[in-house]
Parts: C-alpha cells; structure tokens; sequence
C-alpha cells in the first residue's frame, strides 16, 4: 500500500483517479489507513499531487505522528492560503524538532526569535 501510494504521487497525470483515494487512505481524522506508513506515505503524495482535493488531508496530517506530521509539513509547500500559512506557523511550536524545522524552512527567515 505505502509503495503504491508513493507511485500515485509520481505520475501526475493520473491525479484525478487517485486524489480521492489518496485522501482516504491519508485521513483526515478519524479514518485513514491503520498503519502510518501508508498515511505518509498518502500525505507525501497528496504534496507531490498537489490538487486542492487534497487540502485537507494534508492538514489533517498535522494532527498524527510525528513521522506524519513531517510529511504534512513538507506536503504544504504545494498549497497556499491562509490556513496553510496558520497550520506552518502552528507547526512551528510542534513537539518533534523536525515539524518544527521543515515549518520554518517553509516558511523563511524571520518565522523566529531564536536568533537576533
């Protein structure tokens, strides 16, 4: 399942017959595939895609574990919108170091006060 959500992501010209399954198996909560793996590896997908439709998975992935989360993060960069740049800053303050990273990288320099 994790391999073929991975080859979804990279053939974008089939996105309109797997967005939605993508979205299934990513979440959002509750639902999704019971093993994070295939959530991650639908999330990463979803980034790679692209499409609007999935938005909300890739949201949704904020609220998994930690492994997810990164990947929700990083799926983000294909996005804009308000509630993207509200979900980087809120992942920002993540309790895994490399959410917090992949937010600030995302969203540039200046994002902190860690440094003068």
């Amino acid at each position: 399942m994790e391999v073929a959500c991975w080859a979804a992501g990279e053939l974008p010209d089939i996105a309109e017959a797997t967005v939605d399954v993508l979205v299934g198996i990513a979440g959002p909560e509750p639902g999704g595939h019971e093993d994070a793996l295939c959530r991650e590896a639908a999330v990463a997908a979803l980034g790679a895609l692209g499409h609007e439709r999935g938005r909300l998975a890739v949201l949704g992935g904020l609220r998994d574990r930690p492994a997810v989360r990164r990947r929700a993060v990083l799926a983000l960069a294909a996005f804009e919108g308000d509630d993207v740049e509200a979900a980087l800053k809120l992942s920002l303050d993540d309790r895994d170091w490399q959410v917090r990273q992949a937010a600030e990288d995302l969203l540039g320099p200046g994002t902190t006060d860690d440094c003068p």
